[in-house]
């Protein structure tokens, strides 16, 4: 950790990048957890990136944190994902949780560098994460317990903690949810299902039974719906569209590189593929400044929480996610036309196959009709930009 301070923020993406890179075609071959990048990102005190320097983190702001994770993103797509997801839970209880408890666990966070995963979605409701049919149940004045039937806790079984979404109690109504820390040796998971994917194979995103007993102070200050509207849909989208614009931007420059090359060749001429990288450009322009527009948006509105809940926001930050997971699918995909049977191959040196596959990822993972649908109904009821 004190090698890492004296380090710039780039020279310790820079670490972790390069342990991403070398490993993340074994990471997708062999479907398993990018451990070594995510240790790269711990060496280098990533994981407790935006906990203030007071508790022991770097304070680096949410700017920083969508830098890290498109740079990451660019190596190992999986490896970006994870530290998307993981700064999103980390920002929720940054900004949710107030008791000493919390700023223990937070101090924690930074000096032990631990990995948080989610536990938001639930078997049978559909998933929607601002509904739950499990509770928290008092089992005394300072405990409770937690069980959920979860389809996916990504990269759960190599998390350090995670934070489940329940109904507040037993009598609560569906969407009357808090957000619980769970620290994972107060955990039980019993895997229900294996993770062999198309791509983001890296993301081991298993389903699990979970079951949990902890201490009422885990639970965090604010309400889920607080919590949802402020942080953790926000935060994640425009963290999750960073990852993707990585994503767009690595095979932007597979692109280039090959339609360089044919140049070289033919001196003088124009290789027929130069037009559909100037197309490709255009693209690729277009996701820059929709995702680094979103970044400073919410960057600029950390402060204002009417902000950050209002229906334009939520609109906003809606048609970001489908937006750029629709952008990362079409930039790869034509990269993989312009750079041909290389890009098309598994084991070339400017193979596409992984990057496309898992582009394919976020408009299925996240499902972007879902996301379109709660949109639809937001429209009906808003009133527009003021």
């Amino acid at each position: 950790m004190d090698s890492a301070r004296t380090a710039t923020l780039d020279e310790l993406i820079d670490r972790v990048t390069e342990a991403a890179v070398a490993h993340a075609s074994d990471v997708d071959e062999q479907s398993r957890f990018p451990s070594e990048a995510i240790l790269a990102a711990k060496a280098a005190g990533l994981l407790g990136a935006p906990v203030p320097l007071a508790v022991g983190g770097m304070a680096l702001d949410f700017t920083d944190l969508c830098r890290i994770v498109g740079r990451v993103a660019e190596a190992c797509s999986a490896s970006g994902m994870i530290l998307a997801m993981h700064y999103s839970q980390l920002l929720c209880l940054l900004r949710h949780g107030r008791n000493t408890t919390h700023l223990e666990l937070l101090s924690r966070c930074a000096d032990e560098q631990f990995l948080l995963a989610s536990a938001t979605t639930e078997r049978n409701v559909g998933g929607d994460t601002r509904t739950s049919s499990c509770a928290v149940e008092r089992l005394d004045a300072n405990a409770i317990k937690l069980s959920k039937s979860c389809p996916v806790i990504s990269y759960g079984r190599f998390a350090d903690a995670i934070l489940v979404t329940a109904r507040r109690n037993p009598a609560a109504v569906p969407n009357d949810q808090v957000m619980v820390y769970l620290p994972i040796g107060q955990v039980r998971l019993t895997k229900t299902n294996d993770w062999d994917a198309l791509g983001m194979r890296g993301t081991c995103s298993e389903g699990f039974e979970l079951e949990a007993e902890s201490s009422t102070e885990y639970v965090l200050s604010d309400g889920y719906e607080t919590i949802s509207s402020e942080t953790a849909v926000p935060a994640a989208h425009v963290l999750w569209a960073s990852a993707w614009l990585g994503m767009a931007t690595q095979a932007g420059k597979t692109a280039r590189s090959v339609v360089q090359k044919a140049a070289k060749r033919t001196p003088g001429s124009i290789p027929p593929s130069a037009l559909r990288l100037a197309e490709l450009e255009v693209q690729l322009q277009s996701m820059t400044a929709l995702v680094r527009s979103a970044v400073q948006q919410y960057q600029r509105n950390w402060a204002d929480p009417e902000n950050l809940s209002s229906l334009q926001s939520a609109i906003s930050m809606n048609t970001l996610k489908v937006a750029a997971a629709e952008f990362v699918r079409t930039i790869v995909g034509d990269a993989m036309l312009i750079v041909g049977m290389p890009g098309f191959a598994n084991k070339s040196p400017m193979s596409l196959a992984r990057l496309y596959r898992d582009s394919i990822a976020p408009s299925i993972m996240i499902n972007n009709d879902r996301i379109l649908q709660q949109t639809s109904t937001l429209q009906l009821i808003s009133r527009g930009a003021r």
